[in-house]
């Protein structure tokens, strides 16, 4: 019985060791890299630097993790996707604060657009928004919205001005 074995395993085992190939290639895939990197952030048109993020491409370029981390406040961060099967982004956040999000959307040709349902402090239901633009400097803004009609109105939020960490 274990001379059979043995081959069986020797057959079986080339197949789990066969070095995998690279799934996210597709220039979708490099949408949001430009939010890639290390950074300062302020409220936009202020100078006071309120946060600093970590935003680094991980699991072979696959995704892009977010590290938020506040002056003050909840820290948390973000994972990112590119879903070829859905033609959209996906991103879930999760702080220190117990809150998950899951948002989605797409490059709309000049910024990343991504939307979910985020309930506010006193628990009603909130559509949130975000907007990521890219500016001829590299710093990027990521504009908030919120709309408590399901998207019907919709009213400024947040506004974060990301600028390169020295």
């Amino acid at each position: 019985m274990l001379r059979l074995i043995v081959p069986i395993l020797l057959i079986a085992t080339p197949a789990l060791t066969a070095p995998q190939l690279t799934a996210c290639t597709a220039p979708e895939h490099r949408q949001f890299d430009f939010w890639v990197g290390r950074w300062q952030v302020t409220h936009t048109g202020q100078n006071e630097v309120v946060a600093e993020s970590l935003i680094e491409r991980v699991y072979g370029g696959c995704g892009i993790r977010e590290n938020w981390m506040p002056r003050s406040g909840k820290d948390g961060g973000s994972l990112n996707i590119y879903m070829p099967a859905e033609h959209a982004w996906r991103q879930t956040w999760i702080d220190s604060n117990g809150s998950r999000v899951d948002f989605s959307g797409a490059w709309n040709g000049r910024a990343m657009v991504l939307a979910g349902v985020w309930p506010d402090a006193a628990g009603r239901r909130r559509s949130v928004r975000m907007t990521y633009t890219v500016a001829p400097d590299g710093d990027v803004r990521q504009f908030g919205e919120a709309s408590y009609d399901d998207g019907a109105n919709w009213e400024p939020d947040f506004d974060f001005t990301y600028q390169r960490a020295p």
